[in-house]
């Protein structure tokens, strides 16, 4: 099932609300090369290019794109099929959740608290792509509910 991506000019938006969240300046050099590889690609082939990194079974569905941020390098936009199967939307993934440490390690509080700011950047990157207009999972279960209740209140005939 294809499905529509988001246009150049959207994704671009996405990526500049991430990095004014993420970085409180400009990002490290492998971010920049990132961002200048896909910057170069063809407008009408952006999601072609090998700087994403591609969920698939026989279609992409997912693409993530590894940014990072001023504590974790890790953390990435990504870009997904909506449930409907037919838009996308926008998610930060703190990519922070497969790493495990024992409450008793001495380390702990540290990576408790670079998970706490990592999950409130999380959300206010995805805070700052709904001002925009931006599709996030937020806004996706929002407009969902309203579609229902609006259809609920329509009389049956």
């Amino acid at each position: 099932m294809s499905w529509q991506k988001p246009t150049t000019s959207a994704f671009w938006q996405a990526i500049d609300a991430y990095l004014a969240q993420a970085y409180d300046g400009p990002p490290s050099q492998p971010v920049r090369a990132r961002l200048d590889s896909l910057r170069n690609a063809p407008a009408d082939n952006l999601f072609d290019s090998s700087t994403f990194e591609k969920q698939s079974d026989t279609e992409v569905v997912r693409f993530s794109l590894r940014l990072g941020n001023r504590w974790y390098p890790h953390m990435k936009v990504v870009i997904e099929r909506a449930p409907d199967g037919q838009g996308h939307l926008f998610r930060a993934d703190t990519h922070d959740r497969h790493i495990a440490v024992a409450p008793d390690s001495r380390e702990y509080a540290a990576f408790r608290e670079l998970r706490e700011n990592n999950e409130a950047l999380a959300a206010r990157i995805e805070a700052a792509w709904e001002t925009r207009g931006l599709p996030t999972f937020k806004s996706y279960l929002r407009d969902d509910l309203a579609r229902r209740l609006r259809s609920a209140d329509q009389p049956s005939g």
